[in-house]
């Protein structure tokens, strides 16, 4: 079983953003703002429709990360 080390806060994660150089906030998994349950649903089943191909196959969580200083936002793959 692969877990997320970031949704399981086993450890954080900093990029920076790539319109202004500022740190991104980790916004929490993508799949999760798709509408009001998907949170409860099977990660797996989510990662299927994510639109994005390699986050189940290569046991990838996608997060949203923000920009607090220019509104940027950007979706990091994080190896679970």
């Amino acid at each position: 079983m692969n877990i997320c080390p970031l949704c399981n806060g086993f450890r954080n994660a900093s990029f920076p953003c790539s319109q202004c150089g500022n740190l991104l906030e980790d916004s929490g998994r993508i799949i999760d703002y798709f509408d009001d349950y998907s949170a409860y649903m099977q990660i797996d089943d989510m990662k299927k429709i994510d639109g994005i191909k390699s986050t189940l196959s290569e046991h990838e969580c996608a997060h949203l990360f923000y920009c607090v200083h220019c509104n940027t936002e950007e979706v990091k793959l994080i190896k679970e």
